[in-house]
């Protein structure tokens, strides 16, 4: 899946730093699911074929808001 595919829903200037792709960000797929982009995370070992990655509060209050929850 293409990163033009996605809603970015984080990382717009809404209080954040996030105006390049590097940074942490969520997106939401056209099927409804979330794509977190962060720091990889060794806070555990997920299972074959997961990953971790650690991101701001900051940047998930501000998806929560995008999405109006």
């Amino acid at each position: 899946m293409a990163r033009e595919q996605l809603t970015r829903l984080t990382g717009s200037g809404n209080g954040t730093n996030c105006d390049d792709d590097d940074c942490p960000n969520v997106y939401r797929t056209a099927k409804g699911s979330i794509v977190v982009q962060g720091n990889a995370s060794d806070a555990f070992r997920p299972p074959e074929g997961e990953a971790l990655v650690e991101i701001p509060e900051s940047v998930l209050k501000e998806a929560v808001r995008a999405l109006g929850w």
